[in-house]
Protein backbone atom coordinates (compact mmCIF):
# COMPACT_ATOMS: atom_id res chain seq x y z
CA UNK A 1 0.00 0.00 0.00
CA UNK A 2 2.87 2.37 0.82
CA UNK A 3 4.45 1.68 -2.56
CA UNK A 4 1.19 2.40 -4.38
CA UNK A 5 1.03 5.74 -2.57
CA UNK A 6 4.64 6.53 -3.51
CA UNK A 7 4.01 5.74 -7.19
CA UNK A 8 0.74 7.71 -7.12
CA UNK A 9 2.59 10.76 -5.77
CA UNK A 10 5.21 10.33 -8.49
CA UNK A 11 2.39 10.57 -11.03
CA UNK A 12 0.97 13.67 -9.33
CA UNK A 13 4.37 15.36 -9.73
CA UNK A 14 4.22 15.00 -13.53
CA UNK A 15 2.11 18.18 -13.63
CA UNK A 16 5.37 20.01 -12.83
CA UNK A 17 7.19 18.47 -15.80
CA UNK A 18 7.31 20.04 -19.29
CA UNK A 19 6.57 16.57 -20.74
CA UNK A 20 2.92 17.06 -19.72
CA UNK A 21 2.55 20.10 -21.99
CA UNK A 22 1.49 18.27 -25.20
CA UNK A 23 -1.36 16.57 -23.29
CA UNK A 24 -2.79 19.73 -21.75
CA UNK A 25 -4.68 21.00 -24.84
CA UNK A 26 -6.48 17.66 -25.18
CA UNK A 27 -7.49 17.81 -21.52
CA UNK A 28 -8.49 21.48 -21.31
CA UNK A 29 -10.55 21.24 -24.48
CA UNK A 30 -13.09 19.42 -22.26
CA UNK A 31 -13.14 22.20 -19.68
CA UNK A 32 -16.57 23.49 -20.83
CA UNK A 33 -18.19 20.08 -20.42
CA UNK A 34 -19.49 18.61 -17.12
CA UNK A 35 -16.53 17.10 -15.29
CA UNK A 36 -18.21 13.80 -14.33
CA UNK A 37 -19.37 13.13 -17.90
CA UNK A 38 -16.45 14.56 -19.85
CA UNK A 39 -13.28 15.30 -17.91
CA UNK A 40 -13.31 12.30 -15.55
CA UNK A 41 -13.99 9.62 -18.24
CA UNK A 42 -11.33 11.12 -20.47
CA UNK A 43 -8.71 11.07 -17.71
CA UNK A 44 -9.71 7.49 -16.81
CA UNK A 45 -9.24 6.41 -20.43
CA UNK A 46 -5.86 8.11 -20.52
CA UNK A 47 -4.73 6.36 -17.31
CA UNK A 48 -5.92 2.90 -18.36
CA UNK A 49 -4.30 3.18 -21.80
CA UNK A 50 -0.98 4.42 -20.42
CA UNK A 51 -0.84 1.56 -17.89
CA UNK A 52 -1.62 -1.04 -20.57
CA UNK A 53 0.83 0.32 -23.14
CA UNK A 54 3.63 0.82 -20.57
CA UNK A 55 3.18 -2.75 -19.30
CA UNK A 56 3.50 -4.14 -22.82
CA UNK A 57 6.45 -1.91 -23.73
CA UNK A 58 8.36 -2.88 -20.58
CA UNK A 59 8.13 -6.61 -21.19
CA UNK A 60 7.12 -7.10 -24.80
CA UNK A 61 10.19 -5.93 -26.68
CA UNK A 62 10.29 -4.33 -30.10
CA UNK A 63 6.92 -5.66 -31.29
CA UNK A 64 5.14 -3.74 -28.53
CA UNK A 65 7.03 -0.59 -29.46
CA UNK A 66 5.95 -0.91 -33.10
CA UNK A 67 2.32 -1.66 -32.22
CA UNK A 68 2.24 1.42 -30.01
CA UNK A 69 3.62 3.52 -32.88
CA UNK A 70 0.66 2.52 -35.07
CA UNK A 71 -1.69 3.43 -32.24
CA UNK A 72 -0.02 6.82 -31.91
CA UNK A 73 -0.54 7.52 -35.63
CA UNK A 74 -4.25 6.69 -35.39
CA UNK A 75 -4.54 8.83 -32.25
CA UNK A 76 -2.87 11.79 -34.00
CA UNK A 77 -5.35 11.53 -36.87
CA UNK A 78 -8.29 11.30 -34.49
CA UNK A 79 -7.20 14.25 -32.38
CA UNK A 80 -6.46 16.32 -35.49
CA UNK A 81 -10.08 15.74 -36.49
CA UNK A 82 -11.12 16.83 -33.01
CA UNK A 83 -9.11 20.04 -33.42
CA UNK A 84 -10.75 20.78 -36.77
CA UNK A 85 -14.21 20.50 -35.25
CA UNK A 86 -13.17 23.09 -32.70
CA UNK A 87 -11.73 25.45 -35.30
CA UNK A 88 -14.48 25.42 -37.89
CA UNK A 89 -17.22 23.01 -38.78
CA UNK A 90 -17.21 24.22 -42.39
CA UNK A 91 -13.43 23.90 -42.69
CA UNK A 92 -13.57 20.45 -41.12
CA UNK A 93 -16.23 19.26 -43.56
CA UNK A 94 -14.26 20.60 -46.51
CA UNK A 95 -10.83 19.16 -45.56
CA UNK A 96 -11.55 15.94 -43.73
CA UNK A 97 -15.22 15.01 -43.81
CA UNK A 98 -14.80 11.31 -42.76
CA UNK A 99 -12.40 12.07 -39.93
CA UNK A 100 -14.48 14.95 -38.63
CA UNK A 101 -17.49 12.68 -38.35
CA UNK A 102 -15.42 10.48 -35.99
CA UNK A 103 -14.24 13.55 -34.13
CA UNK A 104 -17.77 14.87 -33.73
CA UNK A 105 -18.90 11.55 -32.28
CA UNK A 106 -16.11 11.72 -29.73
CA UNK A 107 -16.76 15.33 -28.83
CA UNK A 108 -20.39 16.30 -28.36
CA UNK A 109 -20.79 20.03 -28.44
CA UNK A 110 -17.43 20.67 -30.08
CA UNK A 111 -19.15 22.30 -33.03
CA UNK A 112 -21.26 24.51 -30.86
CA UNK A 113 -24.33 22.31 -30.70
CA UNK A 114 -24.32 22.43 -26.94
CA UNK A 115 -25.29 18.77 -26.47
CA UNK A 116 -24.22 17.10 -23.25
CA UNK A 117 -20.99 15.11 -23.36
CA UNK A 118 -21.12 11.31 -23.51
CA UNK A 119 -18.91 9.48 -20.93
CA UNK A 120 -18.17 6.69 -23.41
CA UNK A 121 -17.02 9.13 -26.09
CA UNK A 122 -14.92 11.04 -23.59
CA UNK A 123 -13.36 7.74 -22.48
CA UNK A 124 -12.42 6.98 -26.11
CA UNK A 125 -10.86 10.42 -26.43
CA UNK A 126 -8.88 9.60 -23.27
CA UNK A 127 -7.65 6.38 -24.88
CA UNK A 128 -6.33 8.39 -27.83
CA UNK A 129 -4.62 10.81 -25.45
CA UNK A 130 -3.13 7.92 -23.46
CA UNK A 131 -1.53 6.55 -26.63
CA UNK A 132 0.25 9.87 -27.14
CA UNK A 133 1.31 10.65 -23.58
CA UNK A 134 5.05 10.13 -23.05
CA UNK A 135 5.91 11.16 -19.47
CA UNK A 136 9.50 12.03 -18.59
CA UNK A 137 10.58 8.96 -16.61
CA UNK A 138 11.91 10.02 -13.22
CA UNK A 139 13.23 7.78 -10.42
CA UNK A 140 9.78 6.52 -9.37
CA UNK A 141 8.58 5.56 -12.85
CA UNK A 142 12.04 4.09 -13.51
CA UNK A 143 11.62 1.92 -10.41
CA UNK A 144 8.29 0.59 -11.68
CA UNK A 145 9.58 -0.09 -15.20
CA UNK A 146 12.54 -1.95 -13.69
CA UNK A 147 10.05 -4.10 -11.82
CA UNK A 148 8.24 -4.88 -15.07
CA UNK A 149 11.45 -5.71 -16.93
CA UNK A 150 12.68 -8.07 -14.19
CA UNK A 151 9.50 -9.71 -12.98
CA UNK A 152 7.67 -9.90 -16.28
CA UNK A 153 4.01 -9.06 -16.84
CA UNK A 154 1.91 -9.37 -13.70
CA UNK A 155 -1.01 -7.75 -11.94
CA UNK A 156 1.22 -5.99 -9.40
CA UNK A 157 3.29 -4.19 -12.05
CA UNK A 158 0.20 -3.14 -14.03
CA UNK A 159 -1.40 -1.86 -10.82
CA UNK A 160 1.69 0.25 -10.09
CA UNK A 161 1.67 1.71 -13.61
CA UNK A 162 -2.03 2.51 -13.27
CA UNK A 163 -1.34 4.17 -9.89
CA UNK A 164 1.28 6.37 -11.60
CA UNK A 165 -1.15 7.28 -14.38
CA UNK A 166 -3.92 7.87 -11.83
CA UNK A 167 -1.64 10.28 -9.97
CA UNK A 168 -1.03 12.23 -13.17
CA UNK A 169 -4.76 12.17 -13.94
CA UNK A 170 -5.53 13.48 -10.45
CA UNK A 171 -3.31 16.52 -10.86
CA UNK A 172 -4.76 17.11 -14.33
CA UNK A 173 -8.28 16.80 -12.91
CA UNK A 174 -7.53 19.49 -10.35
CA UNK A 175 -6.17 21.74 -13.08
CA UNK A 176 -9.20 20.96 -15.26
CA UNK A 177 -11.68 21.87 -12.53
CA UNK A 178 -9.92 25.17 -11.85
CA UNK A 179 -9.52 25.88 -15.56
CA UNK A 180 -13.17 25.09 -16.27
CA UNK A 181 -14.35 27.68 -13.78
CA UNK A 182 -11.94 30.24 -15.20
CA UNK A 183 -13.13 29.66 -18.76
CA UNK A 184 -16.78 29.92 -17.69
CA UNK A 185 -16.06 33.31 -16.11
CA UNK A 186 -14.23 34.46 -19.25
CA UNK A 187 -17.15 33.45 -21.46
CA UNK A 188 -19.67 35.30 -19.28
CA UNK A 189 -17.62 38.46 -18.80
CA UNK A 190 -15.95 38.72 -22.21
CA UNK A 191 -18.28 36.79 -24.51
CA UNK A 192 -15.21 35.01 -25.80
CA UNK A 193 -16.59 31.48 -25.94
CA UNK A 194 -16.07 31.07 -29.70
CA UNK A 195 -12.51 32.39 -29.57
CA UNK A 196 -11.65 30.18 -26.60
CA UNK A 197 -12.96 27.18 -28.52
CA UNK A 198 -10.86 28.08 -31.57
CA UNK A 199 -7.86 28.70 -29.35
CA UNK A 200 -8.18 25.16 -28.06
CA UNK A 201 -8.36 23.90 -31.62
CA UNK A 202 -5.10 25.68 -32.51
CA UNK A 203 -3.45 24.41 -29.31
CA UNK A 204 -4.45 20.82 -30.11
CA UNK A 205 -3.09 21.10 -33.66
CA UNK A 206 0.14 22.50 -32.23
CA UNK A 207 0.31 19.62 -29.75
CA UNK A 208 -0.22 17.14 -32.61
CA UNK A 209 2.70 18.72 -34.48
CA UNK A 210 4.90 18.56 -31.36
CA UNK A 211 4.11 14.89 -30.82
CA UNK A 212 4.38 13.92 -34.50
CA UNK A 213 7.81 15.59 -34.68
CA UNK A 214 8.97 13.70 -31.58
CA UNK A 215 9.62 16.88 -29.60
CA UNK A 216 7.60 15.52 -26.66
CA UNK A 217 10.20 12.77 -26.10
CA UNK A 218 13.20 14.85 -27.14
CA UNK A 219 13.14 18.60 -26.45
CA UNK A 220 10.69 18.47 -23.56
CA UNK A 221 12.54 15.55 -21.97
CA UNK A 222 15.68 17.68 -21.91
CA UNK A 223 13.81 20.61 -20.38
CA UNK A 224 12.45 18.23 -17.75
CA UNK A 225 15.81 17.22 -16.36
CA UNK A 226 15.86 17.60 -12.58
CA UNK A 227 12.38 19.23 -12.65
CA UNK A 228 10.92 16.56 -10.37
CA UNK A 229 13.81 14.13 -9.89
CA UNK A 230 14.90 15.59 -6.56
CA UNK A 231 11.35 15.57 -5.23
CA UNK A 232 10.93 11.94 -6.28
CA UNK A 233 14.29 10.92 -4.81
CA UNK A 234 13.26 12.61 -1.56
CA UNK A 235 10.01 10.63 -1.51
CA UNK A 236 11.91 7.36 -2.10
CA UNK A 237 14.43 8.20 0.61
CA UNK A 238 11.68 8.84 3.17
CA UNK A 239 10.10 5.42 2.62
CA UNK A 240 12.06 2.47 4.01
CA UNK A 241 12.78 -0.33 1.54
CA UNK A 242 10.83 -2.84 3.60
CA UNK A 243 7.84 -0.57 3.01
CA UNK A 244 8.26 -0.71 -0.76
CA UNK A 245 6.72 -4.15 -0.88
CA UNK A 246 7.77 -5.92 -4.08
CA UNK A 247 9.43 -3.11 -6.02
CA UNK A 248 12.77 -4.15 -7.53
CA UNK A 249 15.60 -1.69 -7.09
CA UNK A 250 18.25 -2.63 -9.59
CA UNK A 251 21.73 -1.64 -8.40
CA UNK A 252 20.37 0.79 -5.81
CA UNK A 253 21.34 0.96 -2.16
CA UNK A 254 18.47 0.40 0.24
CA UNK A 255 17.90 0.48 3.97
CA UNK A 256 18.45 -2.25 6.49
CA UNK A 257 16.48 -4.52 8.76
CA UNK A 258 18.55 -6.66 11.07
CA UNK A 259 15.90 -8.12 13.33
CA UNK A 260 16.50 -11.35 15.23
CA UNK A 261 12.80 -12.31 15.00
CA UNK A 262 12.18 -15.11 12.44
CA UNK A 263 11.04 -14.00 8.98
CA UNK A 264 10.24 -17.45 7.58
CA UNK A 265 12.13 -20.56 6.56
CA UNK A 266 15.06 -20.80 4.16
CA UNK A 267 13.43 -21.47 0.75
CA UNK A 268 14.39 -24.32 -1.53
CA UNK A 269 17.48 -23.63 -3.63
CA UNK A 270 16.60 -26.19 -6.33
CA UNK A 271 15.89 -23.46 -8.89
CA UNK A 272 19.61 -22.84 -9.46
CA UNK A 273 20.68 -23.56 -13.05
CA UNK A 274 24.25 -24.37 -11.95
CA UNK A 275 26.49 -24.36 -8.88
CA UNK A 276 30.08 -23.14 -8.62
CA UNK A 277 32.58 -24.01 -5.87
CA UNK A 278 30.14 -26.57 -4.43
CA UNK A 279 27.73 -29.38 -5.06
CA UNK A 280 24.05 -28.28 -5.02
CA UNK A 281 23.02 -27.32 -1.48
CA UNK A 282 19.62 -27.82 0.14
CA UNK A 283 17.96 -26.37 3.26
CA UNK A 284 18.13 -29.84 4.83
CA UNK A 285 21.87 -30.18 4.22
CA UNK A 286 22.44 -26.72 5.71
CA UNK A 287 20.67 -27.46 9.02
CA UNK A 288 23.01 -26.78 11.91
CA UNK A 289 24.86 -24.10 9.91
CA UNK A 290 24.41 -20.36 9.97
CA UNK A 291 23.82 -19.29 6.36
CA UNK A 292 24.35 -15.94 4.65
CA UNK A 293 22.55 -15.66 1.32
CA UNK A 294 24.03 -12.90 -0.86
CA UNK A 295 22.04 -11.91 -3.97
CA UNK A 296 24.46 -10.34 -6.40
CA UNK A 297 25.42 -10.01 -10.06
CA UNK A 298 28.96 -9.44 -11.25
CA UNK A 299 28.43 -6.19 -13.20
CA UNK A 300 26.58 -4.49 -10.30
CA UNK A 301 28.76 -1.79 -8.72
CA UNK A 302 26.86 -1.94 -5.42
CA UNK A 303 27.41 -5.71 -5.29
CA UNK A 304 31.11 -5.30 -6.06
CA UNK A 305 31.53 -2.77 -3.24
CA UNK A 306 29.93 -5.15 -0.70
CA UNK A 307 32.00 -8.11 -1.89
CA UNK A 308 35.12 -7.44 0.27
CA UNK A 309 32.94 -7.64 3.40
CA UNK A 310 31.18 -10.83 2.33
CA UNK A 311 34.53 -12.46 1.51
CA UNK A 312 35.96 -11.35 4.86
CA UNK A 313 33.00 -12.80 6.78
CA UNK A 314 33.36 -16.07 4.89
CA UNK A 315 37.08 -16.33 5.64
CA UNK A 316 36.65 -15.31 9.27
CA UNK A 317 33.65 -17.43 10.29
CA UNK A 318 33.53 -20.46 7.98
CA UNK A 319 35.35 -22.61 10.53
CA UNK A 320 32.84 -21.49 13.18
CA UNK A 321 29.86 -22.75 11.16
CA UNK A 322 29.03 -19.98 8.68
CA UNK A 323 28.15 -20.93 5.10
CA UNK A 324 28.03 -18.09 2.58
CA UNK A 325 26.06 -18.71 -0.61
CA UNK A 326 26.24 -16.20 -3.42
CA UNK A 327 23.05 -16.30 -5.49
CA UNK A 328 24.02 -14.84 -8.84
CA UNK A 329 20.85 -13.27 -10.34
CA UNK A 330 21.74 -11.71 -13.72
CA UNK A 331 20.58 -8.26 -14.76
CA UNK A 332 21.95 -8.42 -18.31
CA UNK A 333 21.79 -11.33 -20.76
CA UNK A 334 25.57 -11.82 -20.82
CA UNK A 335 25.52 -12.48 -17.07
CA UNK A 336 23.57 -15.68 -17.72
CA UNK A 337 26.49 -17.28 -19.54
CA UNK A 338 28.27 -19.82 -17.36
CA UNK A 339 31.73 -19.04 -18.74
CA UNK A 340 31.30 -15.34 -17.94
CA UNK A 341 30.26 -16.03 -14.34
CA UNK A 342 33.07 -18.58 -13.94
CA UNK A 343 35.58 -15.98 -15.09
CA UNK A 344 34.11 -13.30 -12.80
CA UNK A 345 34.13 -15.62 -9.76
CA UNK A 346 37.79 -16.42 -10.45
CA UNK A 347 38.84 -12.81 -11.06
CA UNK A 348 37.00 -11.57 -7.96
CA UNK A 349 38.44 -14.29 -5.73
CA UNK A 350 35.06 -15.73 -4.67
CA UNK A 351 35.72 -19.11 -3.02
CA UNK A 352 32.35 -19.80 -1.37
CA UNK A 353 29.42 -21.58 -3.14
CA UNK A 354 27.70 -19.65 -5.91
CA UNK A 355 24.26 -20.62 -7.24
CA UNK A 356 23.38 -19.34 -10.72
CA UNK A 357 19.80 -18.11 -10.58
CA UNK A 358 19.28 -17.43 -14.29
CA UNK A 359 15.54 -17.97 -14.09
CA UNK A 360 15.14 -15.88 -10.91
CA UNK A 361 13.64 -18.92 -9.18
CA UNK A 362 15.53 -18.42 -5.91
CA UNK A 363 15.01 -14.66 -6.18
CA UNK A 364 11.25 -15.16 -6.34
CA UNK A 365 11.29 -17.79 -3.59
CA UNK A 366 12.80 -15.15 -1.28
CA UNK A 367 10.48 -12.49 -2.73
CA UNK A 368 13.66 -10.48 -3.18
CA UNK A 369 13.78 -7.19 -5.07
CA UNK A 370 17.32 -5.84 -4.59
CA UNK A 371 20.93 -6.10 -5.71
CA UNK A 372 22.73 -6.63 -3.39
CA UNK A 373 20.58 -8.28 -0.72
CA UNK A 374 21.75 -10.28 2.31
CA UNK A 375 19.56 -12.77 4.19
CA UNK A 376 20.76 -14.21 7.50
CA UNK A 377 19.59 -17.76 8.34
CA UNK A 378 20.02 -19.46 11.72
CA UNK A 379 21.01 -23.06 12.39
CA UNK A 380 17.32 -24.13 12.45
CA UNK A 381 16.78 -22.81 8.93
CA UNK A 382 14.88 -19.67 10.02
CA UNK A 383 15.53 -16.35 8.27
CA UNK A 384 16.44 -14.04 11.14
CA UNK A 385 17.27 -10.81 9.34
CA UNK A 386 18.09 -9.13 6.08
CA UNK A 387 19.93 -6.14 4.67
CA UNK A 388 19.43 -4.46 1.31
CA UNK A 389 22.15 -2.46 -0.46
CA UNK A 390 25.50 -1.24 0.80
CA UNK A 391 26.47 -0.21 4.32
CA UNK A 392 25.55 -1.30 7.86
CA UNK A 393 28.40 -3.80 7.76
CA UNK A 394 29.01 -3.75 11.52
CA UNK A 395 25.35 -4.52 12.25
CA UNK A 396 25.38 -7.36 9.70
CA UNK A 397 28.49 -8.89 11.26
CA UNK A 398 27.02 -8.61 14.75
CA UNK A 399 23.95 -10.55 13.57
CA UNK A 400 26.19 -13.26 12.09
CA UNK A 401 28.05 -13.54 15.39
CA UNK A 402 24.79 -13.67 17.36
CA UNK A 403 23.46 -16.54 15.23
CA UNK A 404 26.76 -18.43 15.48
CA UNK A 405 26.73 -18.14 19.28
CA UNK A 406 23.14 -19.40 19.34
CA UNK A 407 24.32 -22.39 17.30
CA UNK A 408 26.99 -23.18 19.90
CA UNK A 409 30.06 -21.54 18.42
CA UNK A 410 32.75 -20.46 20.87
CA UNK A 411 35.92 -18.39 20.74
CA UNK A 412 34.86 -16.42 17.68
CA UNK A 413 37.51 -14.27 15.97
CA UNK A 414 37.55 -10.59 16.84
CA UNK A 415 34.90 -8.54 15.09
CA UNK A 416 37.18 -5.61 14.28
CA UNK A 417 39.17 -7.28 11.49
CA UNK A 418 39.94 -4.59 8.90
CA UNK A 419 38.36 -5.07 5.48
CA UNK A 420 40.59 -4.34 2.53
CA UNK A 421 38.90 -2.83 -0.52
CA UNK A 422 40.71 -1.46 -3.56
CA UNK A 423 39.99 -0.35 -7.11
CA UNK A 424 36.35 -0.66 -8.11
CA UNK A 425 35.44 -2.12 -4.70
CA UNK A 426 36.31 1.02 -2.71
CA UNK A 427 33.25 2.51 -0.99
CA UNK A 428 31.40 5.24 -2.88
CA UNK A 429 31.90 8.94 -2.17
CA UNK A 430 28.22 9.62 -1.50
CA UNK A 431 28.85 13.20 -0.42
CA UNK A 432 30.03 14.10 -3.92
CA UNK A 433 27.72 11.86 -5.97
CA UNK A 434 24.92 13.64 -7.83
CA UNK A 435 24.61 11.41 -10.87
CA UNK A 436 22.23 8.41 -10.97
CA UNK A 437 22.71 5.02 -12.52
CA UNK A 438 21.78 5.41 -16.18
CA UNK A 439 20.85 2.66 -18.61
CA UNK A 440 21.79 2.82 -22.29
CA UNK A 441 19.20 0.38 -23.69
CA UNK A 442 15.91 1.96 -24.76
CA UNK A 443 13.78 0.05 -22.22
CA UNK A 444 15.10 2.10 -19.30
CA UNK A 445 17.09 4.94 -20.87
CA UNK A 446 16.64 8.40 -19.36
CA UNK A 447 18.10 11.84 -20.07
CA UNK A 448 19.16 10.97 -23.63
CA UNK A 449 20.17 14.18 -25.39
CA UNK A 450 21.48 13.22 -28.83
CA UNK A 451 19.60 13.69 -32.10
CA UNK A 452 17.42 11.88 -33.09
CA UNK A 453 15.69 10.25 -30.10
CA UNK A 454 16.95 6.81 -29.11
CA UNK A 455 15.59 4.49 -31.81
CA UNK A 456 14.45 0.95 -31.03
CA UNK A 457 16.14 -1.99 -32.76
CA UNK A 458 17.54 -0.24 -35.82
CA UNK A 459 20.92 1.19 -36.77
CA UNK A 460 20.77 4.99 -36.55
CA UNK A 461 23.22 7.82 -36.96
CA UNK A 462 23.29 10.04 -33.85
CA UNK A 463 24.68 13.52 -33.30
CA UNK A 464 25.60 14.96 -29.91
CA UNK A 465 24.44 18.47 -28.95
CA UNK A 466 27.00 21.23 -28.50
CA UNK A 467 26.57 21.09 -24.72
CA UNK A 468 25.04 18.72 -22.20
CA UNK A 469 23.20 19.54 -18.98
CA UNK A 470 24.03 17.67 -15.78
CA UNK A 471 23.21 13.95 -16.13
CA UNK A 472 22.44 14.21 -19.82
CA UNK A 473 24.19 11.78 -22.15
CA UNK A 474 24.19 10.93 -25.82
CA UNK A 475 25.62 8.88 -28.66
CA UNK A 476 27.74 10.03 -31.60
CA UNK A 477 28.00 7.91 -34.74
CA UNK A 478 26.07 4.91 -35.98
CA UNK A 479 24.56 2.83 -33.15
CA UNK A 480 21.82 0.23 -32.79
CA UNK A 481 19.93 0.19 -29.48
CA UNK A 482 17.97 -2.73 -28.09
CA UNK A 483 16.17 -3.06 -24.74
CA UNK A 484 19.32 -3.36 -22.62
CA UNK A 485 22.24 -1.93 -24.61
CA UNK A 486 23.51 0.12 -27.54
CA UNK A 487 25.81 -1.56 -30.08
CA UNK A 488 28.28 0.36 -32.22
CA UNK A 489 27.27 -0.28 -35.83
CA UNK A 490 29.95 1.94 -37.39
CA UNK A 491 33.74 1.78 -37.50
CA UNK A 492 34.03 4.23 -34.59
CA UNK A 493 31.62 5.89 -32.21
CA UNK A 494 31.41 7.98 -29.07
CA UNK A 495 29.35 8.39 -25.90
CA UNK A 496 29.35 11.58 -23.82
CA UNK A 497 27.97 12.01 -20.28
CA UNK A 498 27.81 15.15 -18.12
CA UNK A 499 28.24 13.85 -14.56
CA UNK A 500 29.00 14.82 -10.96
CA UNK A 501 30.72 12.04 -8.99
CA UNK A 502 34.14 10.84 -7.92
CA UNK A 503 33.99 7.64 -9.97
CA UNK A 504 32.44 6.82 -13.33
CA UNK A 505 31.89 3.24 -14.45
CA UNK A 506 30.44 1.82 -17.64
CA UNK A 507 29.24 -1.73 -18.24
CA UNK A 508 30.61 -2.54 -21.68
CA UNK A 509 31.60 -5.52 -23.79
CA UNK A 510 33.08 -6.43 -27.17
CA UNK A 511 30.96 -7.38 -30.16
CA UNK A 512 29.47 -10.77 -30.95
CA UNK A 513 32.77 -11.92 -32.44
CA UNK A 514 34.52 -11.35 -29.10
CA UNK A 515 37.34 -9.31 -30.66
CA UNK A 516 38.90 -6.73 -28.31
CA UNK A 517 37.71 -3.15 -28.76
CA UNK A 518 40.09 -0.26 -28.14
CA UNK A 519 38.79 2.94 -26.58
CA UNK A 520 39.99 6.35 -25.44
CA UNK A 521 38.54 8.33 -22.53
CA UNK A 522 38.55 12.12 -22.12
CA UNK A 523 37.55 14.30 -19.18
CA UNK A 524 36.47 17.80 -20.22
CA UNK A 525 38.19 17.21 -23.55
CA UNK A 526 41.54 16.27 -21.99
CA UNK A 527 43.28 13.02 -21.07
CA UNK A 528 42.21 12.05 -17.53
CA UNK A 529 45.80 11.96 -16.18
CA UNK A 530 45.58 11.26 -12.42
CA UNK A 531 41.80 10.95 -12.66
CA UNK A 532 41.99 7.76 -14.76
CA UNK A 533 40.20 4.64 -13.55
CA UNK A 534 41.63 1.18 -12.99
CA UNK A 535 40.68 0.17 -16.54
CA UNK A 536 42.36 3.12 -18.29
CA UNK A 537 45.81 4.65 -18.28
CA UNK A 538 46.72 8.30 -17.70
CA UNK A 539 46.21 9.02 -21.41
CA UNK A 540 42.70 7.55 -21.24
CA UNK A 541 43.51 4.47 -23.30
CA UNK A 542 41.96 1.10 -22.59
CA UNK A 543 40.68 -2.09 -24.22
CA UNK A 544 37.41 -3.99 -23.83
CA UNK A 545 38.18 -7.72 -23.62
CA UNK A 546 35.08 -9.03 -21.88
CA UNK A 547 31.57 -8.04 -20.82
CA UNK A 548 31.78 -6.48 -17.36
CA UNK A 549 31.84 -3.22 -15.44
CA UNK A 550 34.84 -1.00 -16.28
CA UNK A 551 36.04 1.81 -14.02
CA UNK A 552 36.97 4.64 -16.36
CA UNK A 553 37.29 7.64 -14.02
CA UNK A 554 38.49 7.77 -10.39
CA UNK A 555 39.17 11.29 -9.09
CA UNK A 556 41.15 12.02 -5.96
CA UNK A 557 40.36 15.75 -5.90
CA UNK A 558 38.39 18.44 -7.70
CA UNK A 559 35.18 16.42 -7.68
CA UNK A 560 32.67 18.57 -9.57
CA UNK A 561 30.66 18.59 -12.78
CA UNK A 562 32.66 17.17 -15.68
CA UNK A 563 31.97 16.06 -19.24
CA UNK A 564 33.05 12.47 -19.79
CA UNK A 565 33.68 11.15 -23.27
CA UNK A 566 34.55 7.64 -24.44
CA UNK A 567 35.45 7.02 -28.08
CA UNK A 568 35.48 3.44 -29.32
CA UNK A 569 38.16 2.92 -31.95
CA UNK A 570 36.89 -0.44 -33.20
CA UNK A 571 33.44 -1.57 -34.26
CA UNK A 572 31.16 -3.86 -32.27
CA UNK A 573 31.37 -2.23 -28.83
CA UNK A 574 28.34 -2.78 -26.60
CA UNK A 575 27.40 -0.29 -23.86
CA UNK A 576 24.87 -1.22 -21.16
CA UNK A 577 24.81 1.13 -18.16
CA UNK A 578 26.64 3.96 -16.41
CA UNK A 579 27.14 3.80 -12.65
CA UNK A 580 28.88 6.20 -10.28
CA UNK A 581 30.64 6.22 -6.94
Amino acid sequence: MILLLLVFLGGVLTILSPCILPVLPFVFARAEQPFLRAGLPMLAGMAVTFAAVASLAAVGGAWAVHVNQYGRVLALILLSAFALTLLSKRLADFIARPFVSVGNRLVDGASGGGSEASPSRSFLLGIATGLLWAPCAGPILGLVLTSAAISGPNTHTSLLLFAYAAGAATSLAAALLIGGRLFTLMKKSLGAGEWIRRGFGMAILLAVVVIAAGWDTDVLTRLSLNSTNRLEQSLIARIKPEQTENAPLAMHAAGAKDDAAPEGNLPNLAGATAWLNSEPLTPQALRGKVVLIDFWTYSCINCLRTLPYVKTWNDKYKDAGLVVIGVHAPEFAFEKQLKNVLNAVHELGVSYPVALDNNFSIWQAFNNQYWPAHYFVDAQGKIRGHHFGEGNYDESEQLIRKLLVEAGAKNLPAADTPVKASGIQVAADNADMQSPETYVGYARAENFAATPNLQADKATGYTLPATLALNQWGLQGNWQADKEKAMLAGATGKIDFRFYARDLHLVIGPGADGKPVRFRVLLDGQAPAEAHGVDTDANGNGTVHEQRLYQLIRQSKDVRVHTFSIEFLDSGAQAFAFTFG
